[in-house]
Parts: C-alpha cells; sequence; structure tokens
C-alpha cells in the first residue's frame, strides 16, 4: 500500500480555486478503492500505486472538465516495501506516540 499526496490545481484562473478543488474531490466522493483525507493543502491518498495514479488521473481530467485549461499536479507518494500496511493513521499515531499526545 502506498500513501501519496495530491495537490491538483488549475492556472491562470484568477486567485481562488475551491471550485476546481471541489470537482476534483467529487472524483474522491464517488469512488471507494482509495482511502482520502482533504486538508487545506494537500489532499492525502492510501491505497494500491496503480489505483493512486489512475485516480489522481480521474481528479486531473475533473479540473479540466470545471473550465481549466492549464493544469498543475504535485505528487509525493511513499510507496513502502519494508512494511505490510502502513496507513495514514500509523504514521500520525507514530509520531504522536514520540510527541506523548493522546489518541
Amino acid at each position: 500500500m502506498a500513501i501519496a499526496a495530491v495537490s491538483i490545481s488549475p492556472l491562470g484562473v484568477g486567485l481562488s480555486v475551491s471550485e476546481y478543488v471541489a470537482a476534483a474531490i467529487s472524483v474522491l466522493e464517488a469512488q471507494d478503492v482509495v482511502r482520502w483525507e482533504l486538508d487545506s493543502m494537500f489532499t492525502t491518498l492510501e491505497g494500491e500505486p496503480d489505483a493512486l495514479f489512475k485516480v489522481i488521473r480521474a481528479m486531473q481530467e475533473a479540473v479540466f472538465a470545471a473550465g481549466g485549461e492549464r493544469v498543475g499536479t504535485v505528487i509525493k507518494m511513499d510507496d513502502r516495501r519494508d512494511r505490510e500496511g502502513v496507513t495514514m493513521a500509523d504514521k500520525i499515531a507514530s509520531v504522536r506516540e514520540k510527541l506523548a499526545i493522546p489518541q
């Protein structure tokens, strides 16, 4: 399983891009293969690498369909092979444990 942070944004559409982000997120809401979490700067995805790339591509197309003519995409992926099944929640729990923050 892999975890990816993705930011997809149209260029040249003005200062606010929330309507385009919403279009990309609608792709995630319509599927059940990839787990995801939205935050203020990125959307974090969790799943098999092929599934992640497929959904990211669909998210890009949704931004184009919403009127974007040029779309910039940033992807950072952690594809860990030394341990099985490490999730987004596991990564956060590990840091909280080291900081002694209750779960």
